[in-house]
C-alpha cells in the first residue's frame, strides 16, 4: 500500500515543534545551522536501532538507555562534531546535552535523546550548547522543521525530509522525518542519522518492532562507499495525539502503521543515497526470483556496494562483468547458469546477459541509459521468488577530492 505523500518533515505530526540555530560547532561557518531541537509537546514512545560499530558515538550509547525504556519527549542534534571515541567525558557531555533539551521541554534527562555527527575524537563545546539553550527555546516552531533539517546536515548537499498522511482507527494521522547522509554510509542496523515523528498511538514495544522492519528494507539497503558510521542512529516519536486507539498487537492498523512508517523511511534513504559525496547519478540495483529474501538482499547490496561497479557507471561503462562478478562473491545461494541482468532507465532497458552469459548489446543504446541521473541494475535469479532491492550511488572524482580534505 501506498498513502499521500504531504509538505513537512519532523514536524508535519500534530503536537512537534523543533529550533535550528548557529552554536559554533562548526567554527569554520557562522552562517551554518549546527544545532537543532525537536520536541514533541507530550511524553511520546520512542524506538529506535542503531550502529553495530564497536566504537559506537556517546551519544549512541546514550539513546540506547532511552529507547530502551520506551519513552522520550524529544532529541537534541549537532553537527560539525561526532562526539565518538571520547571516553567517558564524551558520554557526560552527552548527557549534559540532553540536559540542555530537557530544561527547555520541562522533563528529565532520560526523556531526551542526542543524536551527533560530524568529525570522529573532538569533544563537543558544551557550553556553547549550554549557551545556546535562550535561542533554541525562542525559536521553537512548527515552521522550523526545515531549519533542523539543514541543520544536522554536514557534506550533504540537499536537506532530507518526507511526510504522509493515513488513518488509523478512523483517525487521520501524519508521519514525518528527516535523515541526513551522504558519505560513511553502509548501514548494518539502521541510518546515518534518521528522525521520525508521528502523531498515532502505539506502544512502545511495537513502535520498536515496527522499526525494525522498515529499517531492514530501507536504511539497510543503501551503501555510498561502504563504511559503517559510529554514530548510525534511526529514531521514532509517537506522541498519540492524533487519537487513534493505542496500537497494542500486531493487528490491522500495526500494519498499516508499519507501511506508513516503511513508505517515509525509503524515501528518506533513497535521498541519502541519491546525495552521496560528489555522486552523479542514484543507483538502484533490483533482485528478482531469489530463493530467500536474505540472498536477494546479500546480492543486491554487493553489487550496490562494489566500488568496481560504482566507477563503472560514473563512466557510463556497461560493464556487465562487474555486476555479475559481485553477486558471485556476495556469499548468496543463487544457479549462476540462471541469471539475466538487464541495465533500465529514462532512456529505456537493455540486457546485457541471459542465462549467465553475456549478450552482445547495443553499446551506446546502453551508454545512453547510464548517462541518466537515476539508474537501475534488474538482476533475475529465476529461482525463486524471493526479491530485494538496494540504493547506492556512482564513485566519482568529487569523492576523494571531499574525503581528502575532509577535517578541514
Amino acid at each position: 500500500m501506498a498513502f499521500p505523500s504531504i509538505s513537512g518533515g519532523v514536524t508535519a505530526a500534530a503536537g512537534f515543534k523543533a529550533a535550528a540555530i548557529h552554536a559554533g560547532i562548526k567554527n569554520n561557518d557562522a552562517k551554518k545551522l549546527d544545532l537543532a531541537l525537536v520536541l514533541s509537546e507530550k511524553l511520546a514512545a520512542t524506538a529506535g536501532v542503531f550502529t553495530q560499530n564497536k566504537y559506537a558515538a556517546a551519544p549512541v550509547l546514550w539513546c540506547r538507555q532511552v529507547t530502551a525504556a520506551g519513552k522520550a519527549q524529544g532529541f537534541i542534534v549537532n553537527s560539525g562534531i561526532a562526539n565518538a571515541v571520547t571516553g567517558a567525558e564524551g558520554l557526560s557531555r552527552a548527557k549534559a546535552m540532553a540536559q540542555v533539551a530537557a530544561d527547555i521541554a520541562g522533563c528529565p534527562a532520560e526523556h531526551i535523546l542526542v543524536c551527533s555527527t560530524g568529525v570522529i575524537g573532538p569533544q563537543i563545546p558544551i557550553e556553547k550548547i549550554r549557551a545556546s539553550a535562550q535561542r533554541l527555546q525562542d525559536g521553537l516552531s512548527v515552521e522550523a522543521g526545515g531549519q533542523a533539517a539543514l541543520a544536522i546536515m554536514t557534506t550533504d548537499t540537499v536537506a532530507k525530509e518526507a511526510a504522509v498522511t493515513f488513518t488509523l482507527g478512523g483517525k487521520h494521522v501524519i508521519l514525518g522525518g528527516m535523515a541526513k547522509g551522504s558519505g560513511m554510509i553502509m548501514p548494518n542496523m539502521a541510518t546515518m542519522l534518521a528522525f521520525i515523528t508521528t502523531d498515532a498511538a502505539i506502544a512502545p514495544a511495537l513502535l520498536q518492532k515496527a522499526i525494525r522492519q522498515a529499517a531492514d528494507v530501507s536504511f539497510n539497503m543503501v551503501c555510498v562507499d561502504g563504511d559503517t558510521s559510529t554514530n548510525d542512529s534511526f529514531v521514532v516519536l509517537a506522541n498519540g495525539l492524533a487519537g487513534n486507539p493505542i496500537i497494542e498487537e500486531e493487528n490491522e492498523d500495526y500494519q498499516t502503521f508499519v507501511a506508513g512508517l516503511t513508505q517515509v523511511a525509503l524515501s528518506l534513504a533513497k535521498k541519502v543515497a541519491a546525495d552521496g559525496e560528489g555522486a552523479s547519478r542514484l543507483l538502484e540495483v533490483r533482485v528478482l526470483q531469489g530463493r530467500t529474501w536474505q540472498d536477494a538482499k546479500r546480492i543486491a547490496k554487493a553489487v550496490v556496494a562494489s566500488s568496481l561497479v560504482k566507477a563503472a557507471f560514473f563512466g557510463e561503462d556497461a560493464n556487465w562483468g562487474r555486476i555479475a562478478c559481485a553477486a558471485g562473491y556476495s556469499g548468496a545461494n543463487f544457479a549462476a547458469e540462471k541469471v539475466d541482468i538487464t541495465l533500465s532507465s529514462a532512456a529505456g532497458a537493455e540486457p546485457v546477459m541471459r542465462a549467465g552469459t553475456g549478450l552482445i548489446f547495443d553499446e551506446a543504446k546502453a551508454a545512453a541509459i547510464l548517462a541518466e541521473k537515476e539508474v537501475a541494475v534488474i538482476i533475475d535469479l529465476h529461482d525463486g521468488e524471493a526479491e530485494a532491492t538496494a540504493w547506492g550511488c556512482d564513485l566519482t572524482y568529487d569523492y576523494v577530492k571531499i574525503n581528502g580534505d575532509y577535517r578541514s
